[in-house]
């Protein structure tokens, strides 16, 4: 089994940054395409970035994308989100997914596992 457990989230300022954290455990993730997702109150969870394995390949919505970065270390199985220029509609409950792919994939029902969110809240 696999955990995944965010940390990095909290209140910020419009115009701000935040960096937000991944940590697997339970087993290596080496191979798995890891992403980010969001979800703002009362609306559907959205795809916000995704990596594959290598780290070769990145890919965000279009509205963080200039923004925010994704990346990862797998030595230490984590995968970062760096979010600058923040806005207050970038506000949400962040969640951290792993899918078993090589490629990148923006659908959530690709994506096996799933952390428990971080609360990330930009104030105008």
């Amino acid at each position: 089994q696999v955990r995944l457990v965010e940390s990095g989230g909290g209140l910020v300022q419009a115009g701000g940054s935040r960096r937000l954290s991944c940590v697997a455990s339970g087993r290596t993730l080496v191979t798995y395409s890891m992403a980010w997702f969001r979800q703002a109150p009362g609306k559907e969870r959205e795809f916000v970035a995704a990596i594959t394995w290598t780290g070769g390949t990145t890919y965000y919505t279009d509205s963080v994308r200039g923004r925010f970065t994704i990346s990862r270390d797998n030595a230490k199985n984590t995968v970062y989100l760096q979010m600058n220029r923040l806005k207050p509609e970038d506000t949400a409950v962040y969640y951290c997914a792993a899918a078993n792919t090589v490629m990148v994939v923006t659908t959530k029902d690709r994506y096996d596992y799933w952390g428990q969110g971080t609360q990330v809240t930009v104030s105008s």
